[in-house]
C-alpha cells in the first residue's frame, strides 16, 4: 500500500534526519576516538571514552535503529519497494548490517568507558580494544556514506521481481497461458 504524498514526505524527512544525525554523531565519536589515542593527558583520554559511551548509547544506537525502521517503512510505502531495485535492497542490508555491528560493539565501548572512568590509561593500555573501536568508527562512517550515496544516485538496476512488476506481471505466467 502506497503512502499519501504528505505521509511519504514526513517519513522521508524523518529517515534523512536520523541518517544524517547518525553520520554526524559517528563523526563526533570518531573525533573522540582519535583524541583518546593521541592525547598524552590522562584526563582527556578518560573523558573521551566516557563521552564516546554516552554518545553511542544515547545518540548513535537510537539513530541506527530509527534509520533502519524508517528505511523499511519508506520502502514498503513508496513505489521504490523493498525488493524492486537492487540499490534499495543493498541500502537496507547495509544499514541492517551496520546496526548489527554497532550493537555488537556497544559492550566493548561501555567496557572501555568503565575502565577509563576508574583508572588512568597509559598510551599502551588496552591498545587493541582502543584501535578496534577507532577502526569500527572509521569503517562505520565509510559504510554510512556509501549507503547515503546509493540513496542519492539510485542506480537503475531492477531486481527480477522489479522487472516483472515493471513489465506488467510475470512473463512466464503469461506465456504459459498462451
Amino acid at each position: 500500500m502506497l503512502m499519501s504524498p504528505g505521509l511519504r514526505k514526513f517519513v522521508l524527512t524523518a529517515h534523512v534526519s536520523v541518517c544524517v544525525g547518525w553520520i554526524g554523531a559517528l563523526a563526533g565519536f570518531l573525533a573522540l576516538a582519535v583524541t583518546s589515542l593521541v592525547s598524552q593527558d590522562a584526563l582527556t583520554v578518560r573523558a573521551a571514552y566516557v563521552a564516546m559511551d554516552t554518545i553511542n548509547r544515547f545518540v548513535i544506537v537510537p539513530a541506527a535503529l530509527l534509520s533502519l525502521a524508517t528505511g523499511i517503512v519508506q520502502t514498503l510505502g513508496t513505489p521504490w519497494g523493498l525488493i524492486r531495485h537492487y540499490w534499495v535492497l543493498f541500502k537496507i542490508l547495509i544499514i541492517a548490517t551496520a546496526t548489527f555491528m554497532l550493537l555488537l560493539k556497544t559492550g566493548p565501548i561501555g567496557q572501555m568507558a568503565s575502565i577509563a572512568a576508574e583508572t588512568a590509561l597509559a598510551p599502551a593500555d588496552m591498545r587493541g580494544l582502543r584501535l578496534s573501536i577507532l577502526g569500527h568508527a572509521v569503517g562505520g562512517l565509510a559504510v554510512l556514506i556509501w549507503a547515503m550515496a546509493l540513496g542519492m544516485y539510485k542506480p537503475k538496476a531492477a531486481t527480477p521481481h522489479g522487472k516483472r512488476q515493471r513489465d506488467g506481471g510475470d512473463a512466464r505466467a503469461s506465456s504459459a497461458a498462451n
